[in-house]
């Protein structure tokens, strides 16, 4: 009984390269080492040519008619693929497009918080698109969303610029801003910030000592002064030391 066939998958046969006596095909076109079209010859005198220049022959087009064979180093073009696809793929995040909404009356924080965001999607190689929506009475004050929005576009114009002016589509004002080369967008703060170290530990610390600066213990209390037991800088403490000047105040 035979062994049973397992053909092979669509992505192992893709990758699959045919070089000097693998190729099947008795006729090949040939491109040379220049990189130049040397028209068609038969296999083995493409396969001569290819050792006379100390390289292989290489299948770069199986299905073409005849075979499209290229004579160059079979590592470097390993090499000159991988550096392609890799290529390819930072490439893709070009085409994500990430959203971003304000309004007219957002508040400066909110605002701070959307444009971080925005920074760190171009800073990913994604485009990002501004979506304002007016409702209500801000549809009769459109100039404060249009001022919104160009503030944004001002604002992060160090890492991407707006494919076009902002346009008014219904209730809504709608730009798309794509990110600018690598070589010619700012460093991404935030980012810095994220990988910031954390601060030392303090040297020689006690088994009852805290790191946490705010869990610290309080020092015996001077002669003649009294401190409350605990930790420093609670809410508590605070809350303390406010009741008790109230007090004393009161008493004069």
């Amino acid at each position: 009984m035979s062994r049973p066939f397992f053909p092979r998958s669509s992505a192992s046969a893709g990758s699959f390269v045919r070089v000097n006596g693998k190729i099947r095909a008795r006729e090949v076109r040939v491109i040379g080492v220049d990189e130049k079209q040397l028209g068609i010859m038969s296999l083995h005198e493409a396969i001569s040519l290819a050792r006379s220049h100390g390289v292989d022959l290489v299948e770069i087009a199986p299905n073409a008619t005849p075979p499209v064979c290229r004579v160059v180093d079979y590592g470097k073009y390993r090499y000159e693929q991988a550096k392609k696809e890799k290529d390819a793929k930072k490439n893709q995040h070009a085409n994500k497009v990430k959203e971003i909404q304000l309004s007219p009356r957002i508040d400066p924080h909110d605002f701070g918080v959307k444009f971080g965001r925005a920074v760190n999607f171009l800073c990913e190689d994604m485009k990002v698109k501004v979506n304002l929506k007016f409702r209500g009475r801000e549809l009769a004050h459109k100039e404060f969303g249009f001022g919104q929005v160009e503030k944004f576009i001002k604002d992060i114009a160090p890492f991407g610029h707006p494919d076009a002016p902002p346009k008014l589509l219904g209730k809504g004002l709608t730009v798309m801003i794509s990110p600018l080369p690598r070589s010619k967008r700012a460093k991404n703060p935030y980012e810095s910030e994220s990988d910031e170290s954390a601060p030392p530990e303090a040297e020689n610390l006690q088994p009852e000592d805290s790191p946490n600066p705010k869990m610290t213990k309080l020092s015996p209390p001077a002669a003649g002064h009294s401190q409350p037991d605990g930790f420093v800088n609670t809410p508590f403490t605070q809350l303390d030391s406010q009741i008790g000047n109230t007090s004393v105040s009161g008493r004069d």
